[in-house]
């Protein structure tokens, strides 16, 4: 795949595109009537992640850089609380939260090593 835009080359932003298919396809068999409030919620945090880093990547300033880095992982700290709620609640298993939460770690790391990146690199 040849890619046109520098975000498409992020490992984080690839492995947040993972994360969110992942969310999509579990969220499907959650209650009908949490369409609208933790399946909303949990499909507007995971898809701001990937959002945030491919915003942040146009940005000019290392700092705004690293300020949309950062909140990409705070969209993954929320997205990772609902899905804790959601296992408390019986919407999915504890297997399935294991294995999402790898997912979701290995996306924070990438994020955070870049926002880490910005904050460290002098203009």
């Amino acid at each position: 795949m040849e890619y046109s835009f520098s975000f498409e080359k992020l490992e984080a932003w690839k492995e947040s595109r993972l994360l969110a298919t992942k969310i999509y396809k579990i969220t499907i068999g959650f209650p009908d009537y949490e369409k609208f409030g933790i399946v909303s919620q949990m499909r507007r945090s995971v898809i701001s992640v990937s959002s945030n880093l491919a915003e942040g990547s146009s940005r000019n300033t290392f700092k705004e850089q690293a300020y949309f880095y950062q909140m990409a992982y705070g969209s993954l700290m929320e997205l990772l609380s609902l899905l804790i709620i959601s296992t408390d609640l019986g919407f999915m298993s504890e297997n399935t939260l294991n294995e999402i939460r790898a997912d979701l770690e290995k996306t924070s790391r990438l994020t955070g090593a870049l926002r880490k990146s910005r904050i460290n690199t002098k203009p």
